[in-house]
């Protein structure tokens, strides 16, 4: 089976965790902070904090923007779980906004509709590894007074105009999962260019603690260790490689595959952390692949919105997300691909009938 997703790694990454072994300072320390410097001059912000997951970096990002109680968020409805329960998180509302049908992102055409008194902040998603369209959010959010945290959590690398995500709204947040474009092994990072919002950040993944012992704000452990800092130093310096490689699976698929290809619009730099596609039969295009020993992913076949979680939304209706999470289906787009799996996998979608 040609899986849908493979971490590559190599004898750096083993040569970093013996070092830290070595030294036997395991937990957060000086590996951390040059993983965050090196992360930030790759994203070009000027303050980097790590730490153990995507999810608690998109907490503290919320917690340090001061997102409270009462507060509302605008989201999107079609991402991963963890962009709409960070804002709970924080005992604030998500309140969902649909998505463009051809890019899968926020619609920004649609968010100003949504605030209200009570909004606070914008949480975009720049899903697959595609940016959103950046500046009409940003020129939402300085008419509104709202923040904006980038959820980059799929988009390493990813750039829109030129700029990498991440440097673009007043945080951004990335994921080191080992699915993702690079990986920690588990691990987060929180982007910006305010040094208060950092200072609070580093605070509260750090039991709010502003210096040893002496806690000022409720905080949590959300600390990075130097064995996934090692990792990480090591999967930075070949993210490039990495994604040139997605990006030219992802334009061979674009050159063969006799459907619509993802659209990407001009300006924008996808780094295909997924490579998704639409089917009419869903059910029976994924038996085809499974047939065939091709692997795949179904990104996301449940929206945020129609979660048992948030049942309070179930008579929301959002017809973009609510179509694409029953036609999504992500192929094989990974670095690891070789040129024979690759035409199998064009062979095999494109024989589906």
């Amino acid at each position: 089976m040609i899986p849908v997703a493979k971490p590559i790694l190599s004898g750096e990454e083993i040569e970093g965790i013996r070092a830290v072994l070595d030294s036997g300072i395991l937990a957060q320390g000086d590996v951390v902070a040059e993983f965050e410097d090196r992360f930030v001059e790759y994203v070009n912000t000027s303050h980097g904090i790590a730490t153990n997951s995507g999810t608690s970096a998109l907490h503290a990002a919320l917690a340090a923007l001061d997102v409270g109680e009462g507060d509302e968020v605008i989201t999107t409805p079609f991402t991963f779980i963890a962009t709409a329960t960070s804002i709970l998180m924080q005992r604030a509302r998500p309140v969902f906004c649909d998505i463009d049908p051809q890019t899968y992102n926020i619609d920004p055409d649609l968010i100003a509709e949504k605030v209200t008194e009570k909004t606070t902040a914008i949480v975009v998603v720049h899903l697959y590894g595609l940016p959103c369209d950046m500046r009409p959010i940003m020129e939402i959010a300085r008419d509104k007074g709202l923040k904006v945290v980038e959820d980059a959590c799929q988009a390493h690398g990813a750039e829109y105009h030129g700029q990498k995500v991440g440097s673009i709204g007043d945080a951004g947040v990335f994921s080191f999962y080992p699915t993702k474009n690079m990986t920690t092994g588990e691990g987060g990072m929180i982007t910006t260019s305010d040094p208060e919002l950092a200072e609070r950040a580093r605070i509260f993944r750090n039991h709010g603690q502003s210096k040893r012992y002496v806690h000022k704000v409720l905080g949590y452990n959300y600390r990075m260790t130097n064995i996934a800092a090692a990792i990480g130093l090591s999967q930075l310096k070949h993210l490039d490689e990495f994604n040139a490689r997605r990006r030219e699976n992802a334009g061979y698929y674009d050159k063969n595959l006799e459907l619509k290809t993802p659209f990407v619009p001009e300006g924008r730099k996808h780094v295909y952390h997924q490579y998704t596609i639409e089917v009419d039969d869903r059910d029976g295009f994924i038996k085809h692949l499974e047939k065939n020993g091709v692997g795949y992913g179904i990104h996301y076949p449940v929206p945020a919105h129609k979660q048992p979680l948030l049942k309070d939304y179930g008579d929301l209706h959002l017809p973009n997300a609510e179509e694409a999470s029953r036609r999504v289906v992500s192929i094989p787009v990974h670095p690891g691909l070789t040129e024979e799996e690759r035409d199998l996998v064009v062979q095999t979608v494109n024989s589906y009938e």
